[in-house]
Formats: structure tokens, C-alpha cells, sequence
């Protein structure tokens, strides 16, 4: 393992439905989800960390991806900005209904939260419709994935070798596919 090595396995969600997890096998991981029916366009949720939307890119042609920021994480970053209440919530509704240029307006030339902004505005959406119309703007499901797998790997005093962490998780995926 080379140091600065992502060691967290990934999960994914699809269609609502069905679980899967990984370690270090994403060309295996990219393979199990086109071998499932994806809806068109394949809706891909995430936070701002660039490997998420790196893997997202090999799903397919960009018009059949409809990449979108997790609305949480993004007002979990807004809030962590050092301005004012009254500030925070006028952003927060400008995110909410994706103005994004009326954020960006607002935010000086320097600030960090503002590059976040800028780098994923094509993901930044109008959560208001999307939430309306049932697209989901959290990456909850996934994260919540995350933990019920974790809790057969993650046991007190247990000990996993590498080469059997994708057996493992395969396991587990297949216990949650079946309840």
C-alpha cells in the first residue's frame, strides 16, 4: 500500500435497490453498475471530493450523467464560512434555488468557498425543483449504505487481511440485497 492510499472501500447505490462495495477495484465496481438497468440519465450524487466525480466520468458520455453536489455537504461547507447569520441564510436560499451567480456575486475574489462554488457549478442545481420533483439532492442513501456494511467489517477487536476485504464486503452487499 503506498502512502496517502485511499484504504476506505467505496459503496454504491443503485436504482434505490441494490448495494455494492469495493476496495482498490474500481475497474470491478464500474463493471457492476453497467451490468444493471441505469435510468437515462443516470442521476450521480456526491460531495466535492474529486475521485467521487472522476469515477462518475467513466460511467459514460457526460449528457447521459446528470452530475449532482450533495445539497448537505454543500450547506455543511456554506456554514462554515466566518460571515454573518443574516449572510449564511441569504446564500443558502441563492444555493437552494441554484443562483449560482448571485453566490458567487456575493463572495469575495479569495474566498475558498467560493472556488468550491465556482469548481462545481454544473453540479450546484436548483435543489428547490429537483426536491419537488422527487430527484433526490442527498447522499444519504449511500452513506447510510456505507454504514451497514461497515457494521460487519468494523467489528471490536477484528482484523481483516487485504486480499480478503472484497470478499468480505461482497458478503455483506449480498446480505443487504437479500432483507
Amino acid at each position: 500500500m503506498r502512502s496517502g492510499e485511499w484504504r476506505q472501500y467505496k459503496a454504491v447505490r443503485l436504482n434505490g435497490e441494490h448495494y455494492g462495495g469495493w476496495y482498490q477495484q474500481n475497474d470491478e465496481m464500474l463493471d457492476w453498475i453497467k451490468e444493471h438497468k441505469l435510468a437515462s440519465p443516470v442521476t450521480c450524487l456526491g460531495d466535492g471530493h474529486d475521485g467521487v466525480w472522476n469515477i462518475f466520468s467513466l460511467l459514460g458520455f457526460k449528457r447521459e450523467r446528470r452530475e449532482i453536489l450533495d445539497w448537505y455537504h454543500l450547506k455543511e461547507n456554506l456554514y462554515k464560512q466566518p460571515l454573518e447569520k443574516e449572510q449564511l441564510k441569504e446564500l443558502e436560499t441563492d444555493l437552494w434555488n441554484g443562483r449560482i451567480d448571485k453566490v458567487l456575486e456575493k463572495l469575495e475574489e479569495k474566498n475558498n468557498f467560493r472556488k468550491y462554488v465556482l469548481k462545481h457549478s454544473e453540479r450546484i442545481v436548483n435543489y428547490n425543483y429537483y426536491k419537488k420533483e422527487g430527484i433526490t439532492i442527498g447522499s444519504g442513501a449511500v452513506e447510510s449504505a456505507v454504514k451497514q456494511i461497515s457494521a460487519r467489517l468494523n467489528l471490536p477487536g477484528a482484523r481483516w487481511k487485504e486480499e480478503n476485504a472484497n470478499k468480505m464486503i461482497a458478503f455483506r452487499c449480498t446480505y443487504l440485497n437479500s432483507t
